[in-house]
Order: C-alpha cells, then sequence, then structure tokens
C-alpha cells in the first residue's frame, strides 16, 4: 500500500505539500495539485483511518513544552516552529519549564487538560522519557535529542550528533595547539554524572577528544558545571580561572556560556582570543555580533524545526511509523580562537 512518503517521492513534491494537497488547502499551486492528485489516483493511495479518528477527538491544537527557560538556542527552535506551524494554518500552544524539570510529567498534565492532538518536545531527558513516555498516546516529536533506542512507536526525534559537535570544538582548540582546554556547563548529580542527556552527551564528546588526543581530563581542575546562560557562563568562567589558571581554551556548550565566559575573561583582565580562546556549540545568531564574535560548532535550527513540524503533521493526519533523523552541523570561524601564547 502507498503512503504519503511514496506520493511525495513518486510526484516530487515534499511530504508537507501532498499533505495540503490532501487536506484540501489552498496554498498549492495548481500544477502540484494536479500532479499530486494523479499520482494519488495511481497508486490508489487511502489516507490511515486510525489517524483520521484521532483527529475527531482530540483539540485541534499542538502543545510545544520547551525545557528550558534562558536557552536561546531552543527559544530559536521554538520561534522556527512556530514560524513553520502558522505556514500549516496550525494553532500552537507552549509551554515553558525548568531545565531540571519533568517534561513528561507536564505533558500528561496537558493531555488531561488540553486533549493536544500532538507534542512537540524541545529538550529534554532521554531519562525522563524512558521512564514517563508510554502514557503519551498522541504522535509526538523530541527536538535536539535522539530517542530512537526507546523504540516509542509515536515518539520520533530530530537532532545533531551532540557528540561529533563536541569533538569538533575540542579539534578546533586542538589544531591551533591548545593542550590545557576547559570546560564549562552541565549540571552534576550527586553521582557526578550530567542530568540532561543530550548536554551529557556533549561532555562526553569533548572528553573523548580530548583523550583521543592524549590529553587526560581532570573534572576538578578543568570542568566547571553551570546553567546554560550567559550569566552562568560568567560565574563559571571565574570559578575555573581561579583554581586553573594555566588553561588556554574554553569550550563552552553552548553560546550564551561562551558570551558570559568572554565577559568574565575580559573583568579578569584578559584578552580573547590573545590571552585565552573560547569556542561554543548552538551557532546562535548572536554570536556574530559579540566583541570578538564567537567561534561555534553550527546546528541548522531551521531545518530541525521543519523536519520536526513536518513529521508531527504528517504522522497527525495520516499515521505512519517514528522517524529519527540526525541533522548536518558546520563550524562557523569567528574570531574567538587564536594559537595560545605560551
Amino acid at each position: 500500500m502507498a503512503t504519503i512518503k511514496d506520493i511525495a517521492r513518486l510526484s516530487g513534491y515534499s511530504t508537507g505539500t501532498v499533505s495540503r494537497v490532501l487536506n484540501n488547502r489552498s496554498d498549492v499551486s495548481e500544477e502540484a495539485k494536479e500532479k499530486i492528485e494523479k499520482v494519488i489516483k495511481e497508486t490508489s493511495y487511502q489516507p490511515n483511518s486510525n489517524a483520521r479518528m484521532l483527529k475527531q477527538t482530540v483539540s485541534p491544537d499542538t502543545t510545544v513544552i520547551v525545557r528550558a527557560s534562558k536557552s536561546i538556542f531552543l527559544e530559536s527552535i521554538l520561534e522556527e516552529i512556530q514560524k513553520r506551524m502558522r505556514e500549516h494554518g496550525e494553532m500552537i500552544n507552549t509551554l515553558f519549564i525548568g531545565e531540571t524539570d519533568d517534561e513528561i510529567a507536564a505533558a500528561v498534565q496537558i493531555m488531561q487538560s488540553r486533549k493536544p492532538k500532538g507534542l512537540i518536545f524541545i529538550g529534554g531527558s532521554l531519562d525522563n522519557f524512558s521512564e514517563g513516555f508510554s502514557r503519551i498516546t498522541v504522535p509526538s516529536v523530541l527536538v535536539t535529542a535522539d530517542a530512537k533506542e526507546l523504540g516509542f512507536e509515536n515518539l520520533s526525534s530530530f537532532t545533531t550528533d551532540d557528540e561529533d559537535c563536541a569533538a569538533c570544538a575540542i579539534k578546533e582548540l586542538y589544531s591551533r595547539g591548545h593542550r590545557r582546554i576547559g570546560i564549562l556547563g552541565g549540571y552534576p548529580a550527586e553521582q557526578g554524572e550530567i542530568r540532561d542527556s543530550y548536554r551529557e552527551s556533549r561532555l562526553r564528546g569533548a572528553v573523548r577528544e580530548l583523550e583521543r588526543n592524549g590529553i587526560p581530563f581532570d573534572p576538578a581542575g578543568d570542568y566547571e558545571a553551570c546553567e546554560y546562560s550567559a550569566g552562568g557562563g560568567f560565574d563559571a568562567a571565574k570559578r575555573l580561572l581561579e583554581r586553573s589558571r594555566d588553561l588556554t581554551g574554553i569550550f563552552a556548550l553552548n553560546d550564551a556560556i561562551a558570551a558570559g565566559a568572554m565577559r568574565a575573561f575580559a573583568d579578569m583582565g584578559l584578552n580573547v582570543p590573545e590571552d585565552i580562546s573560547v569556542i561554543g556549540l548552538n551557532g546562535s545568531d548572536y554570536v556574530h555580533y559579540t566583541i570578538p564574535r564567537i567561534s561555534s560548532i553550527r546546528q541548522d535550527i531551521t531545518m530541525l524545526a521543519s523536519r520536526s513540524v513536518d513529521d508531527l503533521l504528517l504522522r497527525i493526519s495520516y499515521g505512519g511509523p517514528a522517524v529519527h533523523e540526525k541533522i548536518p552541523y558546520e563550524f562557523i570561524n569567528g574570531e574567538s580562537l587564536a594559537p595560545p601564547r605560551r
């Protein structure tokens, strides 16, 4: 039996365009409509009746749960998702929760009160999903973490390989001659682990690359935990450098932390990158406007958002299996990296 993806492939149009034709939307060109309807007729395509029934018994909106109230990166993803949903004529509700709150518990309450037709989680702990997501019955998407191994049929995920991104950041520092590298960011639990799964993978990727290059990682001397904000980066950078003054390079687990760290170093009388180099992660737009411009590993926010929205709306309307996809990244060579002076 043909699927909506088959229709898209055979017609040469995106699944989003096919979805709009199937929903009798007016925002499709006549040429596209004719080609898609021809393929539908030739393949005898039939919409998923269970998905159709689901649409008739739930609220017409989608709820987005953002697990971070101070993350510019996650808020940028939210803005792109809101834009994409508006393009599809879809209603959306947004809930912000704390960086250490349980997003699944929040989702269960929303399911009971609002009965949304779908859920999008921006940021999240895979431990929380593993323990509680079985209570969620509507099509859902997790953005910025890979849920493939969890095996939930109604949970897709779109993310960038955070381990590889972090390793890439360390490579950039190492290639410029840095051997004393500090790391900022993350929430250590009582056992010394990182609470948030996708952030843990960033730390894991950085440590892996350090050790691959023969640089031992000393958490007590080379790492400082902090919240994912400029203020967190500011305070953590001061603490880290006060006890490890021989550090020549800093990897911040996101760009906001990097910006805060650079302000802290300036207050300490250090110049970036002459005295100490800094690299961030996410590639947020504002890295182009700091002084100096922050070098970063850029994740494609637009693609993360568009793939997440298109997949969710597709499964809400026509069913289908969950999708798990890795979005490419790239290095942005700003002005905050240089070889160490000593």
